[in-house]
């Protein structure tokens, strides 16, 4: 928080002079409200500690920023499920204003884009392989309860990934820590400089699965 305060920008690996402006904190105090952010500490296997810190979905429109934990599934074939199928949605969204409200071919149009958006989300889930600390592998759909639904940016948030880098790259988690940094977002739930649990609806039901084996690891 104290870096973020006094440097007002997340790219804090690179001087002054060559910070990109697309990753000033401002952009968290506008329109595009705040984000949560999250520390790790862990383990490594020479007794080293290790400080890993991430920021939930992306960060005015990057998926990567350097110095910062990425995304859990793999980028390019994040944008080869996804580019070309969004820009199809997003034709059929102006194909839908240029119809009669109420028309058939309005709803129809409708019901295709549903269709399409519903598939478009099976497939990115899909990308999504999680590692626990015990070094077991499985997907979302693998880790949540039977006939629940998988809620939008499931797997984005910090927890999962800072716990996803820890178990690839053999560290032994040993405290986490998550706090809303920008201006409050729209249903005030999240205030700035607050620490905050992980969310239920998302993480709870993965974030079991991702520190099994902890117990094991910290004896």
């Amino acid at each position: 928080m104290a870096e973020l305060e006094a440097e007002r920008r997340i790219d804090l690996q690179l001087p002054e002079e060559e910070a990109d402006s697309r990753f000033s904190t401002s952009y968290l105090f506008g329109p595009a409200r705040g984000k949560m952010f999250g520390v790790l500490v862990a383990a490594a296997s020479d007794g080293r500690k290790i400080i890993l810190r991430a920021f939930s979905g992306q960060y005015n429109g990057a998926w990567e920023v350097p110095g910062w934990v990425g995304p859990i599934f793999d980028l390019d074939a994040f944008h080869r499920v996804h580019d070309g199928e969004e820009r199809k949605i997003k034709e059929l969204g102006r194909q839908i204003e240029e119809q009669m409200t109420g028309s058939l071919p309005r709803q129809e149009l409708i019901a295709l884009r549903k269709q399409m958006s519903q598939r478009l989300m099976v497939n990115i889930h899909n990308l999504y392989r999680l590692k626990n600390v015990a070094g077991k592998k499985a997907g979302l759909q693998e880790i949540f309860p039977p006939g629940m639904g998988l809620p939008t940016g499931t797997g984005d948030c910090c927890g999962p990934k800072l716990l996803q880098y820890a178990a690839r790259h053999d560290l032994v988690p040993l405290g986490m820590a998550e706090f809303y940094w920008g201006r409050t977002n729209s249903s005030g739930t999240r205030q700035h400089g607050r620490f905050y649990p992980s969310c239920r609806t998302k993480c709870y039901p993965i974030l079991g699965f991702m520190l099994c084996g902890l117990e094991e690891n910290t004896r």
